[in-house]
């Protein structure tokens, strides 16, 4: 804590200088920075607090007596774990693109409107989840579902370290229900893949020739109200070579909707360039994975019992409406520490 202390120190004495807000963009990295290390900070000192209210609860206990004392320590044991395992967890965020804000792209795959539907449910799942965190969340491309639901949605989480929490969700995920669009009350199964990428607004070190992309304009479509139907503002990128698709209709102009579909293309082309690295080096090849059975990283199951379960880390329980609520902490928090285990046995 001693040199985050030391960081903020440094970053108010930044703040005092004449010309500190001669570079815009520069000055925003820095408040942001700022507010990151006093959120740390302030965490901390609550969790100094709650420490010694609980030492001093404990200790009125024992003097007193009192068994109807534990419960209220208890609680507030429970308050301290929870807090105490948000810090431990900020420490595994220790990637290249963690601290920055997430693209994340949701397609419904093999199960028609059933699909759809549960493509809009994950979305409302990670909706409630960034409003939890207090993180802002803007809707980039929306493809409405042709009966119910989202074909696809792409948006942009953002806060501090929304790419290091999100990047466990890419992949596919399943639904196992009773059908609410099936007369005869069937149990269906549903898949929606996620991808996650950083939004990497610096240059990164990817060539991208014009002969290797194709630019397609198209009419906006979904949660964008009436301009964004008006104009064929919307652009679709394919890079050719590896067949990575992006697409952007959030902003007002086909250029600015153009130069943020190609940093998204950058960032993908980008990842893909890391993980084949990683791959040569520890000698696993990557799979192309279809969105259907046997590929999912976790299910959801509403009928006949209810569990939501993350078959990479094995973390699960059974309150499925929690979850769709948006408390997915519990399995972000399994993935980072797996990934992290993962890495150690690797460097064995």
């Amino acid at each position: 804590m001693a040199n985050k202390e030391k960081r903020i120190e440094e970053l108010e004495r930044e703040m005092e200088a004449p010309d500190f807000w001669d570079d815009a963009e520069e000055s925003q990295k820095k408040m942001k920075e700022l507010k990151y290390m006093k959120d740390d900070l302030q965490t901390y000192e609550n969790l100094k607090t709650q420490m010694e209210d609980m030492e001093t609860l404990i200790e009125m206990g024992y003097e007193e007596n009192d068994p109807d004392l534990v419960p209220e320590i208890q609680e507030m044991l429970d308050e301290f774990q929870k807090s105490f395992d948000d810090i431990r967890v900020k420490t595994l965020l220790s990637g290249e693109y963690d601290s920055n804000d997430a693209i994340v792209t949701l397609h419904a795959g093999a199960g028609g409107t059933e699909s759809c539907d549960w493509a809009s449910m994950l979305y409302r799942m990670y909706t409630r989840w960034a409003d939890k965190k207090g993180f802002s969340l803007e809707v980039l491309d929306y493809l409405d579902g042709d009966e119910a639901g989202i074909k696809s949605v792409t948006f942009e989480v953002r806060g501090e370290n929304a790419y290091g929490y999100l990047k466990s969700e890419k992949g596919v995920h399943r639904l196992v229900r009773i059908s609410p669009f099936n007369a005869a009350g069937k149990r269906q199964t549903s898949f929606v893949s996620c991808d996650v990428m950083p939004d990497i607004e610096e240059d990164v070190d990817v060539e991208i020739r014009d002969d290797d992309i194709r630019v397609d304009t198209y009419r906006s479509s979904g949660a964008g109200g009436q301009h964004i139907n008006k104009t064929s503002s919307a652009i679709r990128i394919t890079h050719l070579p590896t067949g990575i698709v992006v697409q952007c209709q959030n902003e007002r102009s086909q250029h600015m909707n153009k130069d943020k579909a190609m940093q998204m293309l950058r960032a993908k082309l980008y990842l893909l360039k890391q993980q084949e690295n990683e791959e040569k080096l520890s000698g696993i090849r990557g799979e192309v994975t279809e969105i259907g059975w046997g590929n999912q990283i976790r299910s959801y199951v509403m009928q006949p019992y209810t569990m939501v379960k993350d078959h990479r880390t094995s973390e699960e329980t059974g309150n499925v409406d929690s979850v769709m609520d948006g408390n997915i902490d519990l399995f972000i928090n399994a993935y980072l520490k797996w990934i992290a285990l993962s890495k150690k046995d690797l460097q064995k």
